[in-house]
């Protein structure tokens, strides 16, 4: 036990520090590799080096000198059979958004991304008179919403949006909850306006977009079924008649406002819970 003690005690920060960029670094190469040629060649290796070890061990003299040889014969091979991939890895290090970016621009970067999925999306549904409901959460949670639908926490894909809203889908009626770069849940059920004033033109998607800014400070894109007309629920009002242009460039006038006035913004994209 005192051994131990003193082990931890003579554990320094820059001993910590270079444990974790090790660890980081082979947490990447395994990223890279995934599902590659290169990943079964590296379980291969591995064998190799647990058998030349246990060869050693077992005092089998010429086994062991033969998997030693082929190893470092393997290790020579390796970086000819592999001059693609490892030039791959480079050039993916150098396009790393970590060297030309800071955190802030990145984030930035994911939620535009995210916007222009949804802005394909609306682009089609609104040709084709495909009715929606898209629900942009913010700074207030929306798990009491996800909860009334079907949870996906799936990529927001303007094809996966699609899809859902096509008429007969089975998860075609309510909305989806968009939080972050996650598209949270389909077929949710919002609350209606309690409004009385509301112009009776307005449809049940339009009244349910209102309702859901009367309760939280989310963003709510209602598609009509009857013209393909696209309306965007905001900061208490109803916008109506956007083309797909005006309705991304709303979308990313709010996030900008958020990311002036600063920690709404990163609450609203780098939260991790509604």
């Amino acid at each position: 036990m005192s051994i131990f003690m003193e082990t931890i005690q003579n554990i320094r920060i820059i001993d910590i520090l270079d444990i974790l960029i090790v660890a980081y670094v082979f947490y990447k190469l395994q990223m890279l590799m995934r599902e590659t040629r290169a990943e079964q060649l590296i379980k291969g290796i591995i064998v190799l080096l647990v058998a030349s070890k246990l060869s050693e061990w077992a005092k089998l003299y010429m086994v062991h000198f033969i998997l030693s040889n082929t190893l470092t014969l393997g290790l020579v091979a390796l970086i000819i059979v592999f001059q693609p991939e490892l030039r791959r890895a480079l050039e993916y290090i150098g396009r790393s958004k970590v060297f030309s970016k800071s955190i802030s621009e990145i984030i930035a970067q994911e939620a535009m991304d995210v916007i222009d999925e949804i802005a394909l999306a609306i682009a089609h549904l609104s040709k084709h008179r495909i009715g929606a409901l898209i629900v942009l959460e913010r700074e207030i949670g929306l798990n009491d919403i996800i909860q009334t639908g079907t949870e996906l926490d799936s990529r927001v894909v303007s094809e996966l949006i699609t899809n859902i809203f096509t008429p007969k889908a089975p998860l075609h009626d309510g909305a989806i909850v968009i939080r972050k770069d996650r598209l949270m849940a389909a077929g949710c059920l919002l609350p209606l306006t309690s409004n009385t004033d509301v112009n009776k033109e307005l449809g049940t998607r339009h009244r349910a977009a209102l309702g859901m800014i009367e309760n939280s400070d989310a963003i709510v894109i209602a598609v009509s079924e009857e013209t393909g007309i696209i309306s965007v629920a905001i900061d208490g009002k109803l916008k109506r008649y956007l083309d797909v242009v005006s309705t991304s460039n709303i979308l990313k006038e709010a996030m900008v406002e958020s990311y002036n006035r600063g920690i709404n913004f990163k609450k609203w994209w780098a939260k991790d819970e509604g």
